[in-house]
């Protein structure tokens, strides 16, 4: 134990004299995260000859920093004009960006970056602390668990029906049948593609993202003076650091949900190929059934925009588990910094922090750093930040589509990427003039083709015998609890309205 702790002494010392990268390298991360169609990902391989030309310790310090900071910069233009950076971020503008609208942006980043800051470094010290059990879930978690996952998230799809039943079943459905597009899993038989070889490959989730979210968005806006309610038009005139400090407050308030939100990010990220996206939208979906006031979800509501935000910086550390301990990228990100790791020689196994603790150790420890940095340097930004609602929407709304449709050709770089963002944005634009919510759609699009996937590996696997859903233990235990995640909001709802009819 001791001999433990003097490594991480040394390990910590070590990484904090990176400053000179890590500062510089959290700005890149807002702002690669915070433009839709440029992730880590992207940016890791760009940068791919300068990270190789360093020495591994600094180059693993930069990717990790760049990995964490673009995780949170992808909440900021969700949060202030809709537009998720990331596939990760898609949950987070259900409750921040009607916060932004109603004059509370200041407050909304706040509790963001705290959120994500604090959610990042629980669930970096757990991994760290239980890596070797964290390490098994992957063994457990096989095609009939995912499939079960995945159902947690598209029952999202349910909560936003709640509010009218058939338009929410609708967008739901109709995400479904979009994220169908492509050739199936099994014999690669084009379906529903009307001939684009591009979309083959199935329908590219950031033109959907953006289309849906973004373009859309561009389009209501631009019929108002500016993005804020009257009421938040006054709220915004006089700018103060109060906001800030009750944005901080309120996360504070809720530690109890960054908690076990970031560990439903922890989870799922240490599973390889589940990814943010579907942590935030589990994350929110299981806030809102446990949450005492769920009809608020939707509406600016606090526990709306911490949940999915501390989940999927949760993710972060999750996704270095099986990539340290068993050599198994969780991630696009995790899977460049393999490359990167074999290109120095490194082996992976438990061994790696026996025998490089300040590779092992580091990574973690970078993370932790990095995080601790972000809310240090990050939150005093969120005053000015949060003015980007005050912009005049003829100015702000060609510049979200201009970027936005930059965004969309930047992953696959082609032209065709940009005409379906936009043809998603008239898709998107349309639902909402008409009552039905997008995010159901983009839920569809994005969890669809995974769980058809998982399911069809199931199927192939046990010769075709739906039965094999319930052949597992653990696989029952989640349905059960997804069971329970349905009912019991039903509960709570007849309770509630007991309560209220025997206390007049």
């Amino acid at each position: 134990m001791g001999d433990t702790l003097n490594i991480l002494g040394e390990v910590f010392l070590n990484t904090i004299s990176h400053w000179w990268i890590i500062l510089p390298t959290i700005f890149v991360g807002l702002i690669v995260g915070g433009i839709p169609g440029f992730s880590a990902a992207n940016t890791i391989i760009i940068l791919m000859p300068l990270t190789l030309a360093m020495d591994l310790e600094t180059g693993l310090i930069f990717m990790v920093t760049l990995y964490a900071s673009s995780r949170m910069g992808a909440g900021i233009p969700a949060i202030l004009v809709n537009i998720p950076g990331t596939a990760g971020a898609a949950a987070t503008p259900l409750d921040g960006y009607p916060m932004s609208k109603a004059g509370k942006g200041q407050q909304a980043l706040a509790m963001s970056f705290v959120a994500s800051s604090l959610g990042g470094l629980l669930t970096t010290v757990i991994a760290l602390a239980t890596m070797p059990l964290l390490a098994r879930v992957g063994f457990y978690m096989h095609s009939v668990e995912m499939i079960v996952v995945m159902l947690f998230g598209i029952s999202l799809i349910a909560a936003i029906a709640a509010q009218d039943m058939l338009k929410g079943l609708i967008a739901g459905f109709l995400g479904l049948m979009i994220g169908s597009i492509g050739t199936d899993v099994i014999y690669a038989t084009p379906r529903g593609t009307f001939g684009f070889l591009e979309l083959y490959d199935g329908v590219p989730l950031i033109p959907a993202l953006v289309g849906l979210f973004a373009v859309s968005e561009a389009f209501v806006i631009i019929e108002k003076r500016v993005i804020l309610s009257e009421d938040g038009e006054v709220a915004m005139k006089t700018p103060n650091w109060r906001d800030t400090f009750e944005g901080v407050r309120m996360a504070f308030a809720r530690w109890v949900h960054v908690i076990w939100t970031s560990l439903i990010g922890l989870a799922i990220g240490v599973i390889p190929g589940a990814g943010a996206s579907i942590a935030s939208f589990v994350a929110y979906q299981q806030s809102r059934t446990y949450s005492k006031t769920p009809e608020l979800y939707g509406t600016g509501h606090p526990e709306g925009l911490i949940a999915p935000e501390s989940a999927n910086n949760g993710v972060t550390s999750g996704t270095l588990v099986p990539l340290l301990v068993l050599g198994i990228p969780g991630g696009a990100t995790a899977a460049i910094m393999l490359i990167v790791m074999q290109f120095h020689g490194v082996n992976f196994g438990p061994g790696l922090f026996e025998d490089n603790p300040q590779v092992g150790y580091g990574m973690f420890m970078a993370m932790m750093i990095a995080y601790l940095f972000m809310i240090l340097t990050i939150l005093p930004l969120s005053r000015y930040m949060s003015r980007v609602t005050t912009v005049p929407t003829i100015y702000l709304a060609p510049m979200i589509i201009a970027f936005t449709l930059v965004g969309s050709f930047v992953p696959r770089e082609y032209m065709f990427d940009m005409y379906l963002a936009l043809a998603f944005g008239v898709i998107g634009y349309i639902a909402r003039r008409t009552g039905y919510h997008v995010a159901a759609i983009l839920i569809g699009v994005i969890l669809g083709p995974l769980l058809e996937t998982y399911f069809m590996r199931a199927l192939r696997i046990s010769e075709g015998d739906v039965m094999v859903l319930f052949s597992s233990t653990l696989g029952n235990i989640l349905w059960v609890c997804l069971v329970l995640t349905l009912t019991l909001p039903l509960v709570f709802d007849w309770r509630r309205k007991r309560k209220e009819i025997l206390g007049k």
